[in-house]
């Protein structure tokens, strides 16, 4: 029983390992220089081998999708590099923001083994 349980902690590990990073995990909203937005800068690590793109995306606490502007949308980040982002949003639907994510996108031909998707959100404060 003690090496099913070992085997399993092992399996977890190694799937967390393989995640990407999304820095600051609690970012707060700041004056942008475009008139009327504000702006959270964002980190993205990709520690896949296997992903190269990543999508942005911003929700409320009942996670339907809110309105925001980025650089990009889908951002190409190979393996071990880091990406620095800026997410921004209107004054007046600052309010409702509660999480900015990224998800981990694969190119069909890319995919190897089970093609898992990863989705790392930072909580707005």
């Amino acid at each position: 029983m003690k090496k099913i349980c070992y085997g399993f902690a092992l399996a977890i590990i190694a799937n967390i390992t393989n995640a990407h990073e999304l820095t600051p995990t609690y970012p707060k909203l700041k004056p942008s220089v475009i008139d009327g937005a504000l702006v959270a800068e964002m980190k993205l690590w990709n520690r896949r081998r296997d992903v190269r793109y990543y999508e942005i995306t911003v929700h409320d606490s009942e996670w339907n999708n809110i309105p925001f502007a980025a650089v990009e949308r889908l951002m190409n980040v190979e393996y071990n590099e880091m990406r620095i982002f800026g997410v921004y949003v209107k004054k007046e639907t600052a309010r409702k923001i509660t999480y900015i994510c990224t998800t981990s996108k694969q190119l069909k031909e890319d995919v190897e083994s089970t093609g898992l998707t990863t989705r790392i959100c930072s909580k707005v404060k």
